[in-house]
């Protein structure tokens, strides 16, 4: 006898809800069914960084070639001075592309969420949006839904993928387990490349960073003919008097984005050479901005309960200075479907499971995020100076002692989740 469909509720459609459901359909008898609480995905997110490991599972998901075919795949990590010189360059990825066979893309949220939800649509699997989660009944063998329009569901288990401020967690698996401000606050905006000139956006191979004073600033393309550039400028920012509230941070946005250009343009000051004035100019042609501070989880917060399980930034939101938030996502879709796949192994065992092969690889990466947002912090000149020729020392003895060919520092952008052992 045939075993059991087994049913999944899935509480979000960004990026991990929707390749959860994807993948839960590929590889076990579980179908799903996507409830977002906003009424139609979000544009919000600006534009995202996905290193190897996350697009070699983003190709066995089947979208590979859609995302490459929306997003820019400049592999190149260059730092330039405001003094008017490059302190120096490397392809940040190419001992892992050479490796996985997969390199780097950014492209914007709304872009990668579009190319996911067709690909569910295709496969006919349900999304519901405006459904707002307010209430999770556990059951013997299942759990119940409810939402505030009334509706009503139930399932087998339940895969909350709602982000940072998951619902699921603090309402049901964790309650109290809040996220905290990583001390790092940024600002984004997409700025269209008819405001530089040909020359300058020719420059543009890669993630472009500029260390400043007060920060770091970076441009990157986010379309694959370079149509649009994603500039993000990113710095450490003390909470507001009022504390960490919302009030607080929405006087602190206002301040911010308002003086978004004069702050800018005066950190880059006398700035000298082409990169500069191209910076100059892109700041002079921002018309919106995205303020946001940085939160992150905790380490050691609990990932799920009865038939509740936490993915991605639910579980585990960490600092965006590693690249990995979309690729720690999928690494957890594939890894909790290979142990779904046998629907008589029991859902404490394959919750317990999950939670000890993910939790040291996450633990990793949250630290080496930690420890780049570093790079972010204030400088006096001398210090910028200091930051600047310390780069340039790194590179020169990387090349000079071979160690770009060896993989140092590539090492996490290999692992491969579907060839750990269950």
């Amino acid at each position: 006898m045939a075993d059991k469909t087994r049913k999944a509720i899935i509480i979000g459609a960004g990026p991990a809800g929707l390749a959860a459901a994807l993948r839960l359909q590929q590889q076990t008898n579980i179908t799903s069914t996507v409830y977002e609480l906003r009424n139609q995905p979000t544009t919000l997110g600006g534009a995202i960084g996905i290193q190897p490991n996350g697009m070699r599972l983003l190709h066995r998901l089947g979208v590979y070639d859609e995302l490459c075919a929306h997003g820019f795949g400049g592999q190149n990590l260059t730092i330039h001075s405001l003094r008017g010189h490059v302190v120096g360059s490397t392809d940040f990825v190419g001992w892992a592309r050479e490796k996985t066979g997969f390199g780097y893309l950014r492209i914007k949220r709304v872009d990668i969420v579009s190319v996911l939800k067709k690909k569910v649509e295709e496969t006919g699997i349900k999304i519901h949006f405006g459904k707002k989660l307010v209430q999770i009944e556990e059951q013997k063998d299942g759990v119940k839904v409810f939402f505030e329009d009334g509706s009503v569901d139930s399932a087998d288990l339940l895969l909350a993928c709602d982000g940072i401020h998951s619902f699921v967690r603090s309402s049901f698996v964790q309650p109290g387990y809040q996220p905290e401000y990583s001390g790092v606050s940024g600002l984004g905006a997409l700025v269209s490349r008819d405001v530089l000139p040909d020359e300058a956006i020719e420059q543009m191979n890669g993630l472009e960073g500029t260390f400043t004073e007060e920060g770091m600033l970076a441009v990157n393309p986010c379309t694959p003919n370079r149509d649009e550039i994603f500039m993000f400028f990113s710095k450490w920012l003390e909470l507001p008097e009022t504390g960490d509230s919302r009030d607080g941070w929405e006087v602190h946005r206002k301040e911010e984005v308002d003086g978004f250009k004069d702050q800018l343009l005066g950190m880059l000051g006398d700035g000298k050479g082409q990169w500069a004035d191209a910076l100059r100019t892109l700041v002079r042609n921002t018309s919106s901005v995205n303020f946001y501070p940085v939160y992150r989880l905790p380490l050691g917060g609990r990932w799920s309960r009865g038939r509740v399980v936490l993915i991605g930034d639910a579980a585990h939101a960490m600092s965006p200075h590693a690249g990995q938030g979309v690729s720690m996502a999928m690494e957890d879709v594939f890894l909790l479907s290979r142990l779904l796949e046998d629907p008589n192994r029991p859902i404490e065992e394959v919750f317990q499971k999950y939670d000890s092969i993910r939790r040291p690889r996450v633990d990793e990466i949250f630290t080496l995020a930690a420890e780049n947002a570093q790079m972010r912090k204030k400088a006096s000149p001398t210090g910028l100076w200091l930051k600047e020729t310390k780069f340039s020392v790194m590179l020169n003895l990387s090349w000079a002692l071979g160690l770009d060919k060896r993989g140092m520092g590539q090492g996490h952008l290999v692992y491969d989740i579907d060839e750990v052992e269950l």
